[in-house]
């Protein structure tokens, strides 16, 4: 027969490890090295091999019962927990891709991958200025703690439970407009940068008992900041994270979250002065 060099393993493996306020955040890859698994190849025997599913629940567990602060730290435990109980492994190969968060406040984090400006300009002939709509758009947003999502309506499909504080993480569009479009080019002006801190600010300090309770309170302190503009709207994704299950209650400050299922909820708010 040929030679033959295997490996399989699991791809990016979301990890959430929230430690109070602290946040370590990364995507958790393992491959496994071992001629050992070869009949799973040549003979389809699979009695030797260990379930990529069962390496994600590995993965997502031992990421839980993990007390450092380094990636390093994180990948150097969960080698030597998977080595130790699968013998037939020769080796492993772990990477982590840190997700790129950035720390705003002590529990509010903003994932800076490419959130920007947009600006919408109508004039007519003549060069008068007829219309204009401002935005920021592709903000990620994650606060480790103040939000809520309970009371809400329940029937015989309904299985998400009340949660009284969460991990909110939202994706948020933000637009505006002005009373005067003049003053999109005049003194009456709102830079970008104006509205995202006021933003930011809210979502920090605001315990919220939904995203829409959270949009709305965010376009009230808009318009009570900026006299100028007159309409504020808000296109929000929730991708909240999921607790790691039996990870949730154990300790109050130490939780562990991964992706939830991919269908995100919608959320969309137009607020007139």
């Amino acid at each position: 027969m040929t030679d033959a060099r295997i490996s399989y393993g699991k791809l990016s493996v979301p990890v959430h490890l929230v430690r109070g306020e602290r946040l370590l955040a990364a995507d958790v890859s393992m491959e496994v090295l071992g001629q050992g698994f070869l009949p799973a190849y040549t003979e389809g025997d699979n009695s030797a091999v260990v379930a990529t599913d069962t390496m994600k629940n590995v993965i997502l567990r031992r990421a839980h019962e993990y007390d450092g602060a380094t990636l390093e730290g994180l990948l150097y435990d969960l080698g030597r927990g998977f080595l130790a109980t699968y013998p037939e492994m020769e080796g492993l190969r772990l990477w982590a891709v840190q997700q790129p968060w950035v720390a705003e406040t002590g529990r509010l984090f903003r994932r800076v991958d490419g959130d920007h400006d947009v600006v919408e300009i109508e004039l007519a002939q003549g060069g008068a200025l007829v219309d204009h709509r401002a935005g920021h758009l592709g903000l990620r947003l994650l606060k480790t703690t103040g939000s809520a999502f309970t009371k809400f309506a329940r029937d015989d499909d309904t299985t998400l439970p009340e949660r009284g504080d969460r991990p909110l993480f939202i994706h948020l569009d933000v637009h505006w407009r002005y009373g005067d479009v003049a003053d999109a080019v005049g003194s009456g002006h709102v830079s970008s940068d104006a509205v995202l801190a006021l933003v930011l600010s809210t979502f920090d300090e605001f315990v919220s008992e939904s995203i829409q309770h959270l949009v709305h309170e965010m376009g009230v302190r808009l318009l009570a900041a900026f006299p100028a503009l007159s309409q504020v709207s808000f296109r929000g994704e929730n991708h909240t994270y999921d607790p790691v299950p039996g990870a949730a209650e154990s300790e109050p400050l130490s939780k562990t979250y991964t992706s939830p299922f991919p269908a995100w909820g919608l959320i969309t708010l137009v607020l007139d002065r």
